[in-house]
């Protein structure tokens, strides 16, 4: 059978289907993750672990030297998805408070905006990019996980998030860094993990979601979908274009919510409980953007790429 095949076929299948199988078992047959012993620790309860688990498999994959370039590339996207992020989640709280509008919490914004698909973004740079926009995703790795965000939300004192927490949450990607870059073979281990951890992650945030709240995050998951793409998209290829001094599709690649931002409101409710009621919508939501995203980030990419083509082919023949 050709389960794993199938479901890579869907955008962030890998996360958001065993996410929603989750859902569906805790939903409809509960009793079934709570009988206790490893099975209630692996499926019901093992996400502050899990996302540990990823973020230590995460930093493995930081090659330190991944300099020049690469450094900078990875540099000013990593920066400019994060500013962009949580300005608008900043804004929306200053405006409608932490419950948000729509049914879109901040916290919401945040959690999403600010993470990136580093799958896709690699995929693209492959086709539309170069080796040096590949390298740049030893750097956008940094915010793939909770790490970012929970600075993000602790500086703008939309979240209470004690330093030693932050720091805790950085530790398992500074060890894995270590590791992954004093030997290859064991940064080829744990990146291979990250594909191991990542349905199991999102089937154990499915666990901890009902139903009637993926349902319920319809319109909200798309509209944060949407900004994702359009603020982080289309306005970071914007900006990043007229910083490299000419139009690069790079910048719209990552418009994107990655997979295991999923796992990030609940990792941050862990250290601000205050957040816990929003972590369920949030995460439905977030799930949500993540797929929006994956179908429209690589089009507008690719379109993008298309046009710039196309208009340097023009100036090359009037020339």
């Amino acid at each position: 059978m050709k389960i794993c095949a199938t479901m890579k076929k869907f955008p962030g299948g890998m996360m958001v289907i065993p996410l929603l199988i989750g859902c569906l078992v805790n939903t409809f047959i509960p009793q079934c993750l709570q009988i206790g012993g490893f099975t209630t620790a692996l499926f019901k309860s093992g996400q502050a672990t899990l996302v540990g688990l990823f973020i230590f498999c995460s930093g493995a994959t930081i090659n330190v030297k991944q300099v020049g370039q690469p450094l900078y590339k990875g540099a000013v996207l990593t920066i400019l998805k994060l500013i962009i992020g949580v300005v608008i989640g900043y804004v929306l709280n200053m405006a409608f408070g932490p419950a948000g509008v729509l049914g879109l919490t901040p916290f919401a914004v945040i959690s999403a905006v600010t993470n990136s698909n580093g799958a896709i973004y690699t995929a693209l740079a492959k086709e539309f990019g170069d080796e040096t926009d590949m390298g740049a995703i030893a750097i956008l790795s940094l915010n793939d996980g909770p790490f970012l965000t929970m600075i993000a939300l602790g500086t703008t004192g939309l979240a209470s998030i004690p330093l030693l927490d932050i720091v805790a949450a950085i530790i398992p990607l500074i060890i894995g860094m270590i590791l992954g870059n004093l030997d290859p073979d064991f940064r080829d281990l744990l990146s291979k993990g990250l594909n191991m951890i990542l349905p199991i992650n999102g089937f154990v945030f499915g666990a901890n979601m009902s139903l009637i709240t993926i349902v319920k995050a319809g319109v909200p998951g798309i509209l944060l979908g949407l900004i994702t793409v359009l603020s982080t998209g289309v306005l970071t290829y914007i900006i990043y274009s007229a910083i490299r001094r000419k139009p690069d599709p790079m910048g719209m690649a990552i418009g994107t919510v990655g997979g295991n931002a999923v796992a990030t409101p609940a990792s941050v409710a862990i250290s601000d409980p205050s957040l816990e009621p929003y972590v369920e919508s949030a995460t439905a939501q977030t799930a949500a953007a993540v797929v929006i995203t994956a179908i429209l980030t690589p089009l507008l990419t690719g379109f993008i790429s298309r046009r710039i083509a196309k208009k340097n082919g023009q100036k090359v023949e009037e020339k």
